[in-house]
């Protein structure tokens, strides 16, 4: 444990812990031919013990003045987990049910339920990195790699505000794999993408999603929650003058993601209950070996000197208390 203090030059008044040697503080007493007494063991233990006791008072009010703390690091840690961003669309139409209409206290929207089931999955797996993105019109950064689940929790269940307005995925995409730069390359790194929806992806940022997707090394899952009797992410058109990336951005976008050479898993969701599936075999699925570093915060201890002092004061008021005056 390191330790450091607040305001050093109050630790110049330790010195002062050194008065006991020359005064007990108790009151001595005179007796003729006290020298023919034989050395009593108990009577001087008994006095180095308060003599010390005071010694440890007058330091540990010094250590709580001064302001002792234990300082902020961290430790290797060793668990079975993965790094994960999620990446979440923030979009209007994620505040419908998976019915397309608006949620009646019945029916769940698509968010909420996303909500939920990804606050079950972060609990369930302790020793995950996690990140989120989310992303409507623009990107929005939310929190970086983590294992403070409690920071976690909180900004999934932040995405109970209103949703905003368009999908551009590419964006959310590229701030989805900006979370990982700098990071040490310890388990897998896994990008998961929950949408009802996608929207055409220029080439320009095409090409600059491969080549991010190759360096970071990630693995893909896309969760699309699909609204009842929209396209597929799996369907073909039957008017093949339909088969464009603006008609049907939902295939296309899986056909690029299918084209990238990563290990990538879709899963089409069309209920609550198809997305538990779904989440349930992502948690299956992702339980390397994980090396990550625990984050120790900062601890202070000055309350902790203030009762030590506290707690010794009372034995010497005590003993005090008891002495026996003639």
């Amino acid at each position: 444990m390191t330790v450091a203090v607040d305001t050093p030059w109050w630790l110049a008044a330790l010195l002062l812990a050194v008065l006991p040697l020359f005064n007990s503080g108790i009151q001595p007493s005179t007796y003729p031919h006290l020298q023919m007494l034989p050395i009593d063991p108990l009577s001087q233990a008994i006095s180095v013990v308060l003599r010390g006791c005071a010694m440890a008072t007058i330091a540990a009010l010094v250590l709580g003045l001064a302001g002792l703390h234990q300082t902020e690091q961290s430790r290797e840690r060793i668990g079975y987990g993965a790094n994960i961003v999620l990446l979440l669309d923030r979009s209007n139409s994620m505040d419908n049910t998976f019915a397309g209409k608006t949620p009646d206290g019945a029916n769940e929207s698509k968010a909420t339920a996303a909500r939920r089931l990804l606050s079950d999955f972060v609990g369930q797996r302790p020793h995950d990195l996690l990140g989120i993105a989310e992303y409507s019109t623009a990107p929005l950064f939310v929190l970086p790699l983590t294992d403070n689940k409690a920071a976690i929790h909180a900004a999934i269940n932040a995405t109970a505000t209103p949703a905003l307005a368009y999908t551009h995925v590419s964006k959310g995409l590229s701030m989805a794999l900006d979370l990982f730069k700098d990071q040490p390359l310890s388990g897998s790194r896994i990008v998961l993408l929950v949408s009802d929806g996608a929207a055409a992806i220029d080439p320009d940022s095409e090409l600059q999603l491969r080549v991010a997707f190759k360096r970071q090394n990630i693995r893909l899952y896309w969760l699309f929650l699909r609204t009842v009797n929209s396209p597929g992410i799996f369907d073909k058109p039957q008017d093949p003058r339909d088969d464009n990336a603006g008609a049907m951005p939902e295939r296309y976008l899986h056909l690029f993601f299918s084209s990238l050479n990563i290990p990538y898993q879709a899963y089409q969701a069309e209920s609550p209950d198809a997305m538990q599936q779904a989440i349930a075999d992502i948690n299956r699925l992702e339980h390397a070996p994980l090396h990550y570093r625990e984050r120790i915060l900062k601890r202070d201890l000055s309350a902790d000197c203030y009762v030590w002092a506290t707690a010794l004061l009372a034995v010497l008021l005590a003993v005090k208390f008891f002495e026996v005056k003639r």
